[in-house]
């Protein structure tokens, strides 16, 4: 497999800044080379050029940096469809989670139907109307679906880029009141954390396929690193205790690999500022490699 590496420097979606340095600490702990030694060939296409955020305003307080995050959106869409093959696959690498609703629309661009899997402490399926805070890494996904304000929802000229029977949210633990609504309204499936402890990853995962998989064509995984317990990810912008473990998060990505499906990965919210010695950065890593086949024995 052909991996095209694509770093996404923007923190404009979330509320704490630093996650625009996550691209340089994931390439940091050496992402390249250990994706070759796996057998794969690499093209790190590098990072989108962006302006300074400081050069940017705010906008609408329930849609904060709307346009420039359109505008990041739309090159990384042009980029992953042009990187989309039967034998080239995108890495994303970011950055905060807003930068989804560009992977996702360049991947459904290049593939036709696909699913996603969105592994992640946050359902990221609020609104204009439903958002607690207006930063736009909480929207991506009900953008995605077809639910929202009508420049996320229309991006790239077609809506919805994916249907919701097609869309599995993993290792949920942490929901808005309005957004628990719009899950609910939308019949989309959602993990929790109470259902990884009850029915284990394993079945988790294989459901998650299933639904993912199902009368589709690509299989695009979006993983925010916030899924993991704080303990085991400390460099993320909104940590949230009771998250997956270590092993499990890597048996989710080693299943995800087995099932040959993946044609397309984000790798989100990385904060160097708040890691402890990259750790966060280089568990990214070691999750990537294991959703490009990487085995024990």
């Amino acid at each position: 497999m052909h991996i095209h590496l694509i770093g996404v420097p923007v923190d404009l979606g979330a509320g704490r800044r630093g996650v625009d340095m996550g691209p340089s600490a994931i390439r940091y702990a050496g992402l390249g080379e250990r994706i070759r030694q796996l057998g794969h060939t690499v093209t790190d296409e590098g990072n989108l050029a962006l302006f300074q955020p400081e050069s940017f305003s705010v906008g609408n307080p329930h849609l904060k940096y709307l346009e420039p995050i359109l505008a990041v959106c739309e090159k990384l869409a042009h980029l992953v469809e042009g990187s989309t093959g039967a034998q080239d696959l995108p890495v994303v690498i970011g950055g905060d989670h807003s930068l989804a609703l560009g992977s996702i629309t360049g991947a459904a661009k290049a593939q036709g139907p696909i699913g996603v899997i969105w592994i992640d402490a946050h359902a990221d399926f609020n609104t204009e109307q439903t958002t607690p805070s207006g930063n736009i890494h909480g929207m991506p996904l009900a953008a995605l679906a077809g639910l929202g304000e009508p420049r996320l929802v229309q991006f790239g000229g077609f809506s919805p880029k994916v249907s919701t029977a097609n869309i599995a949210i993993v290792a949920a633990r942490d929901l808005d009141p309005e957004e628990r609504v719009l899950l609910r309204q939308a019949n989309v499936r959602v993990f929790t954390m109470k259902d990884i402890d009850h029915l284990g990853m394993p079945e988790t995962i294989a459901q998650a396929l299933e639904i993912a998989t199902s009368n589709t064509k690509g299989l695009h995984v979006s993983f925010d690193m916030d899924s993991l317990d704080p303990v085991e990810a400390p460099g993320v912008g909104t940590p949230v205790r009771g998250g997956i473990t270590y092993r499990e998060a890597h048996l989710a990505m080693e299943l995800i690999a087995d099932s040959g499906k993946l044609t397309s990965l984000d790798m989100v919210e990385v904060n160097p500022i708040l890691d402890r010695e990259n750790r966060t950065a280089d568990l990214a890593v070691e999750l990537i490699l294991s959703a490009l086949g990487k085995r024990i024995f």
